[in-house]
């Protein structure tokens, strides 16, 4: 009689480390590989089970449990859907994660390769529903824990700035940090003198702009200024000396480099330009918004006006120009009347024609509109006259309907229809017809 001996089936075991912050990573036995050392122990026990340890690291330090967001976790779910894992091994469960909702993630995502996981320091088992229940009151408190330390923080935080702190961030021109305090630097802090007071003098921020950029001032990184860094240091309460949190200021620790007299007489000016500007802003929406595009540039052309005389005069401006000055773009604007009526001129002469008459037809019937060839050479015909009789926020509509983008550059000027948008087309304008003919 021949004796079979019973082969304990080779189970594959990752280990997982963590720690939320790099204090003490460099040194040469860490906490990660206390963590790894207990783990591997733990492998060793279950060796008549099978268990054998892969050589592969899995160690994230300095990263929150908080989130997914971890290479060397990404790393270990990438080898569970590779078939490489069998069971993941942690010192305690709040290593693998902190959060209930990321924790379901990680379950589904273990279950789908029928991965279990063990922590060494406390005994369940996944593929119980106790062991389940167990782990989901320990993530809660790990949860708790977690939302705990969040609010020390956030408090400690107000704390310091509520005490003129400067608590980090984005250093401001005119600034420098030395010991987790601004001070200032004098060169810097000269041409933020200068930037307020040009500002004051001009009232234009493209003017300035055009201006700090011929004279060589540029940004903490040296990239250039544009209008929207401009505002952001002419709101920057820091240069006064203050520290904001939320909706309350506080005397800073640091000095201010702009007094309040100037600070005052800007904050003036730009409230006046606001009121201007905003009294001017009831106009017909701009047929193009959206759709064109400055082809020198490869930036979109936002519309725009200006007022003359008691007569407003509509333009389409590059954003590369509203951004950095006229003199950045080489086409810079175009009156908006003259190409709106070059676009609508090109897309009516596009739509008479038999190719499009074909296109529109074909996506009806994949659409299974059921619209005949007839149907759509009728309703295409119909968009000169009722063209005219439509509400500008109706035209502005039809011709996003139509239109995929309009390119423009000097002399010349490019449309690209949107072939999905047809059909939709050549149906409400039958509707339109249609009910225009009952009407008579």
């Amino acid at each position: 009689m021949t004796i079979k001996k019973l082969v304990t089936p080779k189970v594959n075991c990752a280990i997982y480390t963590r720690k939320s912050t790099d204090e003490g990573l460099e040194m040469e036995f860490n906490t990660l590989d206390a963590q790894r050392e207990a783990c591997e122990a733990y492998i060793a026990s279950q060796k008549s089970e099978g268990w054998h340890l892969l050589p592969d690291r899995y160690d994230d330090g300095g990263f929150s449990g908080g989130n997914l967001e971890r290479p060397a976790l990404r790393r270990l779910l990438a080898d569970i859907e590779a078939g490489k894992i069998h069971v993941v091994i942690v010192y305690k469960i709040d290593r693998l994660t902190r959060s209930l909702l990321d924790f379901s993630k990680l379950v589904e995502a273990f279950d789908k390769r029928n991965v279990t996981f063990a922590s060494i320091t406390q005994s369940f088992n996944t593929t119980t529903s106790m062991g389940r229940l167990t782990l989901n009151i320990l993530l809660s408190f790990a949860q708790f824990e977690r939302e705990i330390s969040a609010e020390r923080i956030r408090d400690k935080f107000a704390a310091s700035k509520r005490k003129g702190m400067w608590m980090g961030g984005h250093i401001p021109l005119g600034y420098e940090v030395q010991n987790r305090k601004l001070l200032i630097v004098p060169s810097e802090a000269e041409n933020v003198r200068h930037i307020f007071r040009r500002f004051l003098e001009c009232g234009s921020a493209t003017l300035l702009i055009q201006e700090l950029a011929e004279a060589g001032i540029t940004a903490k990184n040296g990239s250039r200024l544009d209008k929207g860094y401009l505002y952001r240091m002419l709101a920057n309460r820091l240069y006064l000396g203050e520290i904001v949190m939320g909706e309350e200021v506080f005397p800073g620790e640091h000095a201010a480099i702009i007094d309040r007299d100037l600070w005052d007489q800007v904050h003036a000016e730009m409230a006046t330009n606001a009121r201007r500007q905003g009294k001017s802003r009831i106009h017909p929406p701009a047929l193009l918004k959206g759709l064109i595009r400055c082809r020198n540039c490869g930036r979109a052309m936002s519309p725009s006006f200006t007022s003359k005389d008691g007569r407003q005069y509509r333009y389409y401006l590059c954003q590369t120009a509203i951004k950095n000055g006229h003199h950045a773009c080489t086409l810079r604007s175009v009156a908006a009347g003259e190409i709106e009526a070059v676009v609508i001129q090109q897309v009516r002469t596009m739509l008479r024609s038999p190719e499009m008459v074909v296109k529109t037809w074909q996506a009806g019937n994949e659409q299974e509109y059921g619209l005949q060839e007839r149907d759509i050479v009728l309703a295409l015909r119909r968009l000169d006259p009722v063209w005219e009789e439509l509400f500008p926020v109706e035209q502005q509509r039809l011709v996003s309907l139509l239109i995929d983008a309009v390119e423009v550059s000097k002399g010349d000027v490019q449309v690209h229809l949107r072939a999905d948008g047809l059909d939709t087309l050549a149906r409400e304008l039958n509707d339109i017809g249609n009910q225009k003919e009952a009407a008579a």
